[in-house]
């Protein structure tokens, strides 16, 4: 069996996704080859858009990540409207505390709040938290039970062609381009190809990029609960100021996010051994010994679902972006811990170098040959 399209996406997760929505957009024909979408990086990430939260240093990642966070209110409203479903996008703000007060509180974009405003910014946090910043311009989004479904129907809506199923064997090259695909249905062949396939990449091209396992669980606020003095609180899913946490909390090792409804996602481990599935007795424990530590109350809270996946690590934590030794394949992989923060502009940054052959100076930073890569 052999078939042909205009562009073959390997990859069907947030970014496969999302960059086939981009270029369906822009009057592309799509066809996206999933393996398994329950598989994507993105469902092991808690949704933080933590452009400044996560500290990363100023620098090209750093102007990427904001760059990507300024386009998501809109990017959330263009898939709603598409889809009319709720993206689960909240502009809450991140709350990024510390056990210990650093050399200098200047260094980081956020407000600075020692002991006493933190805990009036946020009450029931943990006893030994002596201060932290405040990102307001931080936020969130429900990847798993939102964001995932938005981007498969808006696929799905706009005419782009998902075969989920497909597992790519072999990409064939000759004479610096790719040909065809090996897959298990068979052939495949495109006119250009972008290869999206998150921490399976290495197994598909000589690329640097390698699972790095998470670890998570989700707790869920009851509908009483004792608040940090001990008074008993009700709880409204519907009522949102009546929820005790109503902003994401970033402290050591620990990632807290409250979504609207009462769920609480608590994540996530960072584990260097490579495919090995499952959930451990060490790392749930890890996890809820640190969330425990940053905000107590949630000892109390009853447990709804653990879970694991694998992030695309590269050695430098930086995505691999934009054109790659063969001139009909275009790389999108590596993202680690910031796919979910990066998907639109990835889709956007990406769409524009195979439709116009316009390619940003930021994708310069993102280059392929900044690490080892062979045919």
């Amino acid at each position: 069996m052999s078939s042909s399209t205009d562009i073959l996406i390997i990859g069907g997760g947030w970014i496969g996704l999302s960059i086939a929505i981009e270029l369906k957009l822009r009057g592309a024909k799509v066809t996206v080859l999933s393996r398994n979408f329950t598989e994507a990086a993105a469902h092991v990430a808690a949704g933080m858009l933590a452009a400044q939260g996560e500290g990363i240093p100023p620098g090209p990642m750093l102007d990427l990540c904001l760059r990507s966070r300024a386009m998501y209110p809109d990017w959330t409203s263009k898939l709603t409207a598409i889809t009319g479903l709720d993206t689960g996008y909240w502009s809450c703000g991140i709350l990024a505390p510390v056990y210990e007060i650093p050399d200098d509180i200047t260094t980081s974009d956020g407000k600075w709040l020692d002991s006493e405003e933190i805990h009036q910014y946020q009450d029931g946090l943990g006893a030994d938290v002596v201060g932290g910043w405040w990102f307001p311009n931080d936020a969130q989004v429900d990847n798993r039970r939102a964001l995932a479904k938005v981007l498969q129907v808006a696929a799905q809506l706009l005419g782009v062609e998902v075969r989920e199923g497909i597992e790519v064997k072999e990409i064939q090259q000759q004479q610096g381009k790719v040909i065809s695909l090996q897959t298990n249905m068979g052939e495949m062949r495109g006119s250009h190809y972008i290869l999206a396939t998150g921490a399976w990449s290495g197994q598909l091209l000589s690329v640097p990029v390698y699972p790095k396992k998470g670890q998570m669980l989700s707790v869920r606020v009851p509908e009483s609960y004792h608040d940090a003095r001990g008074v008993v609180r009700i709880a409204r899913p519907e009522c949102i100021e009546e929820l005790p946490l109503q902003r994401v909390l970033f402290g050591p090792n620990t990632g807290i996010v409250p979504r609207r409804d009462g769920l609480i996602v608590i994540g996530a481990t960072v584990e260097d051994v490579g495919f090995t599935p499952h959930n451990t007795p060490e790392g749930m424990q890890a996890l809820l010994g640190r969330a425990i530590r940053l905000y107590p109350a949630i000892k109390d809270f009853p447990i709804q679902e653990f879970w694991w996946g694998y992030r695309p690590a590269t050695p430098d934590e930086l995505p691999i972006l934009g054109p790659s030794p063969w001139q009909n394949l275009t790389l999108a992989v590596g993202h680690y811990r910031n796919g979910i923060l990066l998907a639109p502009v990835t889709a956007n940054l990406i769409a524009d170098l195979v439709c116009q052959q316009k390619s940003d100076p930021l994708l310069s930073h993102f280059r392929w040959n900044r690490v080892a890569l062979r045919s």
